[in-house]
């Protein structure tokens, strides 16, 4: 485990309800943290179709990026993300190259979908995590018993306010998305 970072892998994939942006949201081993980040169309469709298994008859661009890789002897040991600043998130990829360590400079969503093809460790900087807010107990803040008849909870979303969007993306559970791993 690298210090001052926090292990997480692909929870799954989903749509912010008001803009239609695709989000992908990484999760820890232990399900009590979980990070959205919202990403491009071509970047979780790249995503989905692993997390899915789908293969394309051509390399799509993160299956051509591996293969370049590959081709050139280096490996991806893992990738972080590092940074939150001002809306936007930092990553790099850590790749081994003729016993050498080198790190490259990218958008998460480019470093997870690399990661995701070639099996490599996912990790987060702690700090970022504590920019997002995500750091939680699981349970709920606000005391509010919002549960049905089958223990679910229910919450009525007709008339949330758009800033209020974030704070109820933070607080999905993966398993409710399409795509898991």
């Amino acid at each position: 485990m690298k210090d001052g970072f926090v292990k997480m892998m692909v929870g799954g994939l989903t749509l912010d309800p008001v803009t239609k942006t695709p989000i992908v949201v990484l999760k820890d081993d232990a399900d009590s943290l979980n990070l959205p980040i919202w990403i491009g169309l071509l970047e979780a469709t790249s995503m989905a179709t692993e997390l899915e298994g789908v293969k394309m008859n051509r390399p799509m661009t993160h299956d051509l990026l591996k293969n370049l890789l590959e081709q050139f002897g280096a490996s991806v040991e893992s990738i972080e993300v590092t940074a939150l600043k001002e809306n936007t998130f930092y990553a790099i990829i850590n790749l081994a190259l003729d016993g050498q360590q080198l790190s490259v400079d990218s958008r998460p969503s480019d470093a997870i979908s690399l990661a995701l093809r070639t099996g490599s460790p996912i990790y987060v900087a702690r700090e970022v995590l504590e920019a997002s807010s995500v750091l939680s107990d699981g349970s709920a803040e606000d005391g509010n018993d919002d549960d049905d008849d089958d223990g679910e909870r229910a919450q009525d979303l007709s008339d949330v306010a758009p800033e209020e969007w974030s704070n109820i993306l933070e607080k999905l559970d993966p398993d409710d998305f399409k795509y898991k791993m």
